[in-house]
C-alpha cells in the first residue's frame, strides 16, 4: 500500500484538520465529533448531511454558503454514531429547523434517524430526506432499496440553495424530495480501492476486466465484463439510467463523476460521449459537472448523474455557492 498518511487510524481526523486548516476562514472543525461546518449559523433552515469517509469531496467539501451547514464523518466507509450527527445538530440549529440529507445506506439511515429522534426531545424540529439514486441494482450489501450514490450532490445543491432564500423547514423539505425523485445515476469500476487501515484492495478486477454497477464501497455491481471504449461506457450507463426514468425530450443536469482514481482526461472524454448520447435522444442538457465530486478512495471508474429539471430546480441549481469543491 502506497499512500500520503501517517497512522492509519487517524486518516479522517487529519484530513478534516488539513481541510479546515485550507479553508480557515469559512469553515470550522469539531475534534472528535469529526464534523465541518460553516463559521455561523444562518437565520435559516440548517441543512447537514455526511456519512462515511471515503468519498471526498463530499460531504465535508460541500460545507459553506449555498450547500451545506455542516457535514459529519464517520471512519471510512463507516456510518458516523448518532453522537457525532447530534452534535452537528446542536451547534448548527438557529430555531428554524434542520434538514438532514441521509444516503441510503442502513446505518446511515439508523443513525442519522435516531439523532433526529434525539434532537427532538431537545425541542429541535428535524426532517429526513434518503437519497437513493443508484439504478444498477434494487438491494445490495449495505442498503435496504436503491443506494445513495452522486445524486446527493445535486440534493446538495438544490437543498442548499433553497434554504438560502429563508424558506421553512417544510418547503426545503418539499424541493430536496422533488430533486430526488428526479435524479438517476449509474456507475462502474475499473479497479478496486485500498482502505488505508486493510492496506490491500477490497476486491479483484482482473487487467482486461470492468464491473458495471459496483457500488462506492466496492459493493457488487449487476456484470463483469471487458474493459470498454468511452462511448460503449457512456451508452452502457445512460441506458440503464433511460430504461427506468423518462427523460426523453426534457432538459437535464449531468454529472459526470469519478471515483477517485480516474484521470480528469477520461472523465472528459467520457462527458463528450455522454453530451453526444443524449443529443442523439433528445434529452438537452442545461448545466454539467465533471470531476471527482463522490469517490471511492481510490477507485478509477466512474458514475454518471442525470437530474430533471424545471424552472424552480434550475434556479436553484443557478443559485451561487462557495464550498472547497464547488463554487458558482
Amino acid at each position: 500500500m502506497k499512500k500520503i498518511i501517517n497512522n492509519p487510524n487517524d486518516v479522517v481526523s487529519e484530513a478534516l484538520i488539513g481541510m479546515q486548516a485550507a479553508y480557515a476562514d469559512k469553515l470550522d472543525y469539531t475534534p472528535g465529533a469529526e464534523v465541518i461546518s460553516r463559521h455561523e449559523k444562518g437565520d435559516k433552515v440548517a441543512v447537514i448531511s455526511g456519512g462515511g469517509a471515503g468519498h471526498e469531496p463530499l460531504h465535508a467539501g460541500f460545507v459553506g454558503k449555498g450547500m451545506l451547514d455542516a457535514a459529519v464523518s464517520g471512519n471510512v466507509f463507516s456510518s458516523p454514531s448518532p453522537d457525532r450527527i447530534g452534535s452537528a445538530i446542536e451547534k448548527m440549529d438557529a430555531g428554524k429547523g434542520i434538514l438532514l440529507v441521509i444516503k441510503n445506506y442502513s446505518g446511515d439511515v439508523m443513525n442519522f434517524g435516531l439523532a433526529a429522534d434525539l434532537a427532538e426531545v431537545d425541542d429541535i424540529e428535524v426532517e429526513t430526506v434518503v437519497v437513493k439514486d443508484d439504478v444498477a441494482v434494487p438491494d445490495s450489501t449495505y442498503s435496504t432499496g436503491r443506494r445513495g450514490i452522486a445524486g446527493t450532490v445535486f440534493v446538495h445543491k438544490i437543498v442548499g440553495a433553497k434554504a438560502e432564500t429563508g424558506a421553512p423547514l417544510s418547503e426545503v423539505k418539499r424541493v430536496a424530495e422533488h430533486a430526488i425523485e428526479n435524479i438517476r445515476s449509474m456507475g462502474m469500476a475499473m479497479s478496486p480501492c485500498t482502505l488505508p487501515a486493510v492496506g490491500k484492495p477490497g476486491f479483484v478486477l482482473e487487467e482486461n476486466e470492468i464491473e458495471i454497477g459496483m457500488g462506492i464501497h466496492g459493493e457488487p455491481g449487476v456484470e463483469r465484463t471487458n474493459v470498454k471504449t468511452a462511448k460503449e461506457i457512456a451508452q452502457i450507463l445512460l441506458d440503464k439510467i433511460l430504461e427506468d426514468y423518462d427523460y426523453y425530450n426534457s432538459e437535464v443536469a449531468v454529472l459526470v463523476n469519478g471515483l477517485g482514481g480516474t484521470p480528469l482526461m477520461e472523465l472528459y472524454i467520457l462527458n463528450k460521449e455522454v453530451q453526444e448520447y443524449l443529443a442523439s435522444k433528445g434529452i438537452k442538457v442545461y448545466k454539467t459537472l465533471v470531476g471527482n465530486y463522490t469517490t471511492a478512495l481510490d477507485m478509477t471508474g466512474c458514475s454518471i448523474t442525470l437530474m430533471e429539471l424545471d424552472d424552480e430546480l434550475k434556479e436553484l441549481l443557478d443559485a451561487p455557492c462557495d464550498t472547497p469543491a464547488l463554487k458558482m
